[in-house]
């Protein structure tokens, strides 16, 4: 008796820990599809449409922009990173030149209101004639959080160059 009474208390362990991990795997695929679709897309469209307004808006007012890459390294609000963004912005919106940016991830942890993606995005710009002037691969890091059903960017890390081998290894 006592062991049947040991096996079924395991059981309903073993069931109850399952059921809470395909219910965590659900909720965490739920959440990278809604963020795919309301936020990393969200940044392809408004670079590639010159969209200043829109891209700003993914921004939280108060977020930080991490450079490691280069020489230069620094962190700065967002909002002043967007100041320095916004020419190439309204160049693209005027059709002088023609940028796009893409992402792919290798790690993406987070809950309902949270989110730290880890992966590289790819980053081209293109000279009204179609002469390619800009591109490169960074290893990026995100933290997300979800503020009145939207998500925007509290902190983004450029963390230093990737390469396109890096890049294609994250299809």
């Amino acid at each position: 008796m006592k062991k049947n009474i040991i096996f079924v208390a395991f059981s309903l362990l073993a069931f109850f820990g399952t059921t809470k991990a395909i219910s965590q795997s659900n909720s965490d695929e739920q959440r990278k599809t809604e963020i795919d679709k309301t936020y990393w897309s969200v940044i392809s469209k408004t670079v590639k449409e010159g969209d200043f307004d829109g891209y700003s808006a993914t921004c939280h007012k108060n977020g930080i922009l991490v450079i490691t890459t280069g020489k230069n390294k620094r962190s700065i609000p967002m909002l002043a990173a967007l100041e320095g963004w916004k020419q190439g912005f309204l160049n693209t919106k005027q059709g002088k030149q023609m940028d796009n940016v893409s992402f792919r991830f290798s790690q993406r942890i987070g809950d309902e209101t949270t989110a730290h993606e880890t992966g590289i995005f790819y980053f081209t710009s293109h000279n009204g004639t179609g002469k390619l002037i800009d591109e490169y691969y960074v290893h990026l890091e995100a933290l997300l959080t979800k503020q009145a059903d939207k998500w925007v960017c509290l902190m983004e890390h450029q963390k230093a160059e990737a390469s396109q081998e890096e890049w294609n290894a994250l299809k």
